[in-house]
């Protein structure tokens, strides 16, 4: 099951622009910058590959975290070139959005990582959630933030169906690429519909 390396290039690249985006919110310098981005990136990623005890996949090749280095500091760059951009990108809620499209990518690779790794397919399901939801947060707990896991909003919810819809679509033999871009779009959509309405899971009373 193969899915170009793009995909996740894309996804820890939106990651990682939550996570300057936060760092933004936050005022912090170009490292913190860096850092946010960093952790958002690739700390989903690395729980699972520690968890499935294989080699951490940006350690041998650094371009997973070239691609957060360069986006932290670009918006640093960027915002301080442009007055008020940040600002503005943190009004109109732009990290949340990218937060969204970050975990439907990572939940679907994630899931499909794990199963490369020979994963029973209800393990892969839960290691892509994870993958998609723990870089999301180490960045909340790093800015001093109640990470959107123990939110009351959809967040986890929205990674494992995206996780649960690409595992369906292979066992349907959709092909991977065919069920990895309908598990995003369900992911991406359930999320982007808990923003924009202010959708949550009902609570303990």
């Amino acid at each position: 099951m193969i899915i170009p390396d793009f995909v996740e290039w894309i996804g820890i690249a939106v990651f990682a622009l939550s996570g300057a985006l936060t760092a933004a919110r936050k005022h912090m310098d170009p490292f913190g910058f860096s850092l946010l981005a960093t952790v958002t990136g690739i700390g989903g990623g690395t729980l699972r590959d520690v968890l499935l005890a294989q080699p951490v996949f940006w350690v041998n090749d650094p371009t997973d975290l070239l691609i957060c280095i360069g986006v932290g500091v670009s918006v640093f760059i960027l915002g301080s070139a442009y007055q008020g951009l940040e600002a503005r990108l943190v009004r109109q809620n732009i990290f949340l959005w990218a937060d969204a499209l970050g975990l439907a990518i990572f939940a679907v690779t994630g899931t499909n990582k794990a199963l490369n790794a020979s994963a029973h397919p209800v393990a892969a399901v839960v290691l892509g959630t994870l993958a998609a939801s723990f870089g999301g947060i180490i960045r909340d707990i790093l800015s001093g933030e109640i990470p959107m896991l123990l939110h009351k909003e959809i967040y986890v919810t929205a990674a494992f169906a995206a996780a649960v819809i690409y595992v369906t679509g292979l066992h349907f033999t959709f092909g991977a690429p065919f069920a990895a871009a309908l598990g995003i779009a369900a992911g991406f959509t359930l999320r982007a519909l808990a923003i924009s309405r202010n959708w949550s899971l009902p609570s303990f009373k």
